[in-house]
């Protein structure tokens, strides 16, 4: 197994080669890290939650036209895909994956985590999501809906999370301290006002 230094230096030494080459110009390496480090990210999602939470015509443009309200807080597709969002409720719960490979909505949500990526959880989530789900602590009742939408390079998919009980009154901010990337996959709930993970 490589450790993490192991890893670092071999990154600064391609790095130092795709320079000293002329293949790439240090800008562009300041660019692309200052867009994963900084732009690109749960945050993002999180911040598009809230905003449905705290603003019903925002949250009705959202459902209605998901690509162009996203934007306007500013957060486009890096690979020019579509976004569809889809809101759980108490009758409907939603789950995201993508079944050929990976595809995820980076500028959104940042980048996927490796279960996401794995074989096992894209060949179950699409056959058997309340396991899935279980597996994840998320319990749904029995007369709910659970539905499986497939990403793909096209088209992405994010969960709009139930907004938990308790929260009326609170600030956008502290409501996307209550958003994870999980709940926007839709394998959690989002935080409850303790910081837990509903059941």
């Amino acid at each position: 197994m490589t450790s993490d230094d192991e890893v670092a230096l071999r990154v600064r030494a391609l790095e130092s080669l795709l320079l000293e080459k002329g293949l790439v110009e240090a800008p562009a390496i300041d660019e692309i890290i200052d867009l994963f480090e900084n732009r690109l990210g749960p945050q993002n999602g999180a911040r598009v939650v809230a905003r449905a939470w705290s603003d019903p015509a925002f949250k009705d443009r959202l459902l209605s036209n998901p690509t162009d309200a996203i934007v306007e807080l500013g957060f486009e597709a890096v690979q020019g895909e579509d976004m569809v969002v889809v809101e759980n409720t108490a009758a409907v719960h939603n789950i995201v994956v993508c079944t050929l490979c990976s595809c995820f909505p980076w500028a959104t949500m940042g980048l996927p985590p490796v279960w996401y990526k794995s074989a096992p959880y894209r060949a179950r989530a699409a056959s058997d999501p309340r396991g899935v789900l279980v597996e994840f602590g998320t319990n749904i009742a029995a007369e709910a809906e659970v539905r499986v939408w497939d990403s793909n390079a096209e088209l992405r998919y994010m969960v709009l999370p139930e907004r938990p009980a308790g929260t009326d009154g609170m600030s956008e901010d502290e409501l996307m301290a209550l958003v994870t990337r999980d709940s926007m996959i839709g394998v959690t709930r989002a935080l409850d006002v303790g910081g837990e993970v509903a059941p």
